[in-house]
C-alpha cells in the first residue's frame, strides 16, 4: 500500500523530475569525458613510441655514419692498402696500424655516446687483440649467414680496455672494403652501450606495469631486456598480429584479450633494422585517470541524487504528512479503534486549511458514528443473548417430551428397574439442562449428557440401537457451547429408526490441528440436497429469526447451526454430508478453548 500512498507518488514525480535529467546529463558528460581523454591517452602513448622511435632512428642513423666514415676514411684506407701489399715492410704495416688505432682511439673519445669502434681484417684479425676469435661469435655468424648488421646486446673482447670489455654493446657491422680495388677483406663493428637504448625504453611506462620492449623479428629482445611469463605471451602473440599489419601501416596500437583480461598493445616498426617496439599494458590501468573521474562522477552524482531525495522526501512529507495520518485514523475507525482514531485527529489539523476542515468535519463524525455503533452493539448483544437463552429453552421442552415418552413406554411394559435407571439417568440430565449460569462446558460434561441420552433411548429400543463413541482424550478438558451434540444425535437416532431396520450411529470427537472436530453419521433417511444448501444458506447469513420461526421443521439441526453461528461467529466450519435412503454425516469444526 506505501507504493500507491500520495507521499511515494509525490517521491517519485519529485525523482523524476530532478534525478532523470541530472544523471542523463552526468551520464552523458562521464561517456564524452571517458572518450576524449581515452582518446588523449592513446594519442600520448602513441606519441611516447613514436619519440622513442624517432630517437633511435636518429641515433642508429649517426651510427650507420660512423661505421661508413670509418671505412671510407683515408687513415683506414691507407692501412687496408698497405695490409694487402705483400710488398709492404713490417715497420710500414706496424706505422699504418698505429695511425688506425689512434685515429679510432681519438674517434671514440670525442664521441659523447659512448660509441667504441672495432676493425676486424682478414690479414691481422681484430684490431685491439690481433686474434680471429671472433669468428666463433654469434653476432659474427649471423653477420655472415644472413648479413644481419644490427646486432642483439652482448659482451664484446675487442675493445681498447678491460672497462669497456665488461658492458654489454649492441653494434652495426659492416664490409671492411679496400675502396680501389672493391675488395671485401673484413668487417667494421660499431658497438654503443646498450644501456643508451634501455634507459630510454625504460622510461616509456604505460599505467603501472606496462612496458616497452625493443625485439627482433623472430621475437627475442634486442636489449636483452626480460619479461614475464604473462608479458612473453602477450609480446609474442601481439607481434604475430603486428606482423600481419605492417603491410597497412608501420605503428599504431590494438587490443587484445589474455587470461579473460583486455591488453593494449602499441608498436613501431623499424624496417631498416626489422626491429619492433611493443608496449602491453592493461586497459584498467591506461585508464585509470578514466575510471577514477568516472568514480568521482558517480559519488558526486550519488550526492546529489541524496541530497534531491531529501528534498523530495521533506517536499512530499510536508504535504502529505496530514493527509497520511488522517489515512490512518481512518484504518482505526474501519477496524472500530475510535478512541485510537480520535486521539490521533488532533495532529492533522492545520488551522483554516482544506485539510484542517475535512479533519474536523472527520472528527465529529466519527464521534456521531462510535456513538451510534455503541448503542447499536449494546442493542444486538442483548437481542443475541435473549435468542441464545431462548433456543436453549425451545430445546429443552422438545427432547425431555421425548424422554417422558421413553419412560412412560417403560412403565406400561412394567418394567420398572429400567424404569429407576431412566428416571435416575433423567434426573442428571435435567440437573446439567436447567444449570444456565455458564453457556460454556467441558467436552466430556457434553458427552456424559449424549451417554445418559443414549442410555435412555437403548432402554426403549434395544437392539434395534447401535452407538459408537470415539473420544479423543485430549478433548475432555477443551470447552464447548452446551447443547451443541444432543439436538444433533437425537435427529440421527429419530430418522434411522424411522428407516427401519437397525440404526447405527456413529459420534467422534477429535482434535485436529487445532480444532475440536465434532462428527455424527447415522443410516437413516437422509435429507434433500435442497434442504441441505437451505440449512447452509441460513448459516452463513445468520438467519436467526428464520430459525426461532422454524414451525419445527428439522428444529435440532437448526437450532445447533444457529448457536454456532451466535456463538463462533465466523470461526466455524460445517461440512453437511446426506443421501436419501443411506444416511447423514455432520461435521462441526469449531475453536478449541482450553478450559
Amino acid at each position: 500500500m506505501m507504493l500507491f500512498s500520495l507521499r511515494s507518488r509525490l517521491m517519485f514525480a519529485f525523482s523524476l523530475l530532478l534525478i532523470i535529467p541530472f544523471t542523463a546529463l552526468v551520464f552523458l558528460f562521464s561517456e564524452q569525458s571517458s572518450q576524449v581523454i581515452r582518446a588523449s591517452i592513446e594519442t600520448s602513448t602513441s606519441q611516447t613510441i613514436e619519440q622513442f622511435g624517432s630517437h633511435l632512428t636518429t641515433f642508429l642513423q649517426q651510427v650507420e655514419e660512423v661505421g661508413n666514415q670509418v671505412m671510407s676514411n683515408s687513415v683506414t684506407q691507407a692501412w687496408l692498402s698497405t695490409g694487402m701489399n705483400p710488398d709492404s715492410s713490417n715497420a710500414e704495416l706496424l706505422v699504418t696500424k698505429q695511425r688506425q688505432v689512434d685515429y679510432i682511439s681519438s674517434y671514440s673519445i670525442n664521441n659523447s655516446n659512448g660509441i667504441s669502434i672495432g676493425i676486424f681484417s682478414d690479414f691481422a684479425g681484430g684490431i685491439w687483440t690481433q686474434d680471429r676469435t671472433y669468428v666463433d661469435q654469434l653476432w659474427y655468424k649471423q653477420f655472415v649467414v644472413e648479413d644481419e648488421r644490427w646486432t642483439s646486446a652482448h659482451y664484446d673482447s675487442d675493445q681498447a680496455d678491460e672497462l669497456m670489455k665488461t658492458r654489454r654493446v649492441n653494434s652495426y657491422v659492416i664490409p671492411l672494403v679496400q675502396l680501389q680495388s672493391f675488395t671485401r677483406i673484413g668487417i667494421v663493428k660499431i658497438n654503443y652501450p646498450t644501456a643508451t637504448l634501455h634507459d630510454a625504453l625504460d622510461k616509456i611506462r604505460f599505467g603501472e606495469t606496462g612496458r616497452a620492449f625493443l625485439l627482433k623479428s623472430d621475437g627475442s629482445s634486442v636489449l636483452d631486456q626480460q619479461a614475464t611469463g604473462e608479458e612473453l605471451s602477450i609480446i609474442e602473440n601481439g607481434l604475430k598480429e603486428i606482423k600481419e599489419r605492417k603491410e597497412e601501416r608501420t605503428d599504431g596500437f590494438f587490443s587484445v584479450r589474455h587470461s579473460g583480461e583486455t591488453f593494449l598493445l602499441f608498436y613501431r616498426y623499424f624496417p631498416n633494422q626489422d626491429w619492433y617496439v611493443i608496449g602491453a599494458v592493461p586497459e584498467k590501468e591506461l585508464f585509470v585517470k578514466i575510471n577514477n573521474i568516472r568514480r568521482t562522477l558517480l559519488l558526486v552524482s550519488a550526492a546529489l541524487v541524496g541530497v534531491a531525495m531529501l528534498v523530495a522526501l521533506w517536499l512530499s512529507y510536508g504535504i502529505s504528512r496530514p493527509l497520511t495520518t488522517m489515512a490512518r485514523a481512518m484504518k482505526l475507525v474501519e477496524r472500530g479503534e475510535f478512541s485510537g482514531a480520535l486521539e490521533m485527529m488532533p495532529k492533522v489539523r492545520t488551522g483554516h486549511s482544506e485539510v484542517g476542515y475535512v479533519t474536523r468535519i472527520f472528527e465529529s463524525m466519527t464521534n456521531r458514528l462510535r456513538y451510534l455503533i455503541e448503542t447499536e452493539f449494546e442493542t444486538n448483544l442483548r437481542r443475541k443473548n435473549a435468542e441464545y437463552k431462548a433456543l436453549l429453552l425451545q430445546i429443552n421442552p422438545h427432547f425431555f417430551n421425548n424422554t417422558l415418552e421413553i419412560i412412560g413406554g417403560l412403565a406400561a411394559m412394567k418394567r420398572n428397574d429400567m424404569v429407576i435407571d431412566a428416571t435416575e439417568a433423567l434426573g442428571q440430565m435435567m440437573r446439567y439442562s436447567l444449570n444456565l449460569n455458564s453457556d460454556l462446558v467441558n467436552v466430556k460434561e457434553e458427552l456424559n449428557y449424549i451417554r445418559d441420552y443414549l442410555f435412555i433411548l437403548k432402554l426403549r429400543y434395544e437392539d434395534r440401537l447401535e452407538v459408537i463413541i470415539d473420544e479423543d482424550e485430549r478433548t475432555k478438558e477443551l470447552l464447548i457451547a452446551k447443547f451443541l451434540l444432543q439436538p444433533i444425535v437425537e435427529n440421527a437416532v429419530k430418522y434411522s429408526l424411522e428407516k427401519g431396520g437397525i440404526a447405527k450411529i456413529s459420534i467422534s470427537v477429535r482434535l485436529l490441528e487445532e480444532q475440536l472436530t465434532l462428527k455424527v453419521t447415522d443410516n437413516g433417511i437422509g435429507m434433500k440436497q435442497s434442504f441441505v444448501n437451505d440449512l447452509m444458506t441460513e448459516l452463513k447469513s445468520n438467519a436467526s429469526v428464520d430459525i426461532l420461526n422454524s414451525e419445527g421443521q428439522s428444529i435440532g439441526l437448526r437450532n445447533v447451526l444457529s448457536r454456532c453461528r451466535l456463538y463462533y461467529g465466523e470461526k466455524i466450519s460445517v461440512e453437511i454430508d446426506s443421501r436419501l435412503g443411506e444416511g447423514t454425516e455432520i461435521v462441526l469444526r469449531i475453536p478449541a478453548v482450553k478450559g
